[in-house]
C-alpha cells in the first residue's frame, strides 16, 4: 500500500512539474501580419493581448485567455492557436514570446500597412 501511494504522489508531481515548466503560448501571430498590420484581431479581443511592432502585432501569451476570437477576424489569416502553428511558422512562437513584453499595447487605431 505504501509503495501504491509513493507511485502516486510520483505520477502526480511529474505532472504537476511538467504544466509548472511547459512554455505556454496560446496563440501566435505569424509572418502573414508582417506589412499588413490589420486591427481587427484587436478589436474582438477581450483582454489586452495585442502588442504592436512598427509593421506587424505579437500576442503577448500572459495576457491571453485561449479564447480563440481573434482567429477568424485575421483577413489575412496569420493567427493560429500553438497547436495548429505550421511548421515553417514555428519561429514566431519565440518571436510573439519575447518581443511582446518590450511592445506598446495595440489600441486598435494604427493605420493598416497594405490591403490583403
Amino acid at each position: 500500500m505504501m509503495i501504491k501511494s509513493l507511485i502516486i504522489k510520483i505520477r502526480y508531481t511529474s505532472i504537476l512539474m511538467y504544466h509548472l515548466t511547459r512554455r505556454i503560448v496560446t496563440h501566435v501571430v505569424t509572418d502573414a501580419c508582417v506589412m499588413h498590420k490589420y486591427q481587427d484581431c484587436v478589436a474582438v479581443c477581450p483582454v489586452e493581448a495585442f502588442r504592436e511592432h512598427e509593421t506587424y502585432l505579437v500576442i503577448d501569451p500572459d495576457e491571453c485567455i485561449d479564447c480563440a476570437a481573434c482567429i477568424p477576424e485575421c483577413p489575412v489569416g496569420a493567427i493560429f492557436a500553438d497547436t495548429d502553428l505550421p511548421d515553417d511558422q514555428e519561429h514566431w512562437l519565440d518571436r510573439n514570446e519575447n518581443e511582446s513584453p518590450n511592445l506598446p499595447i495595440a489600441e486598435g487605431d494604427s493605420p493598416v500597412l497594405a490591403e490583403s
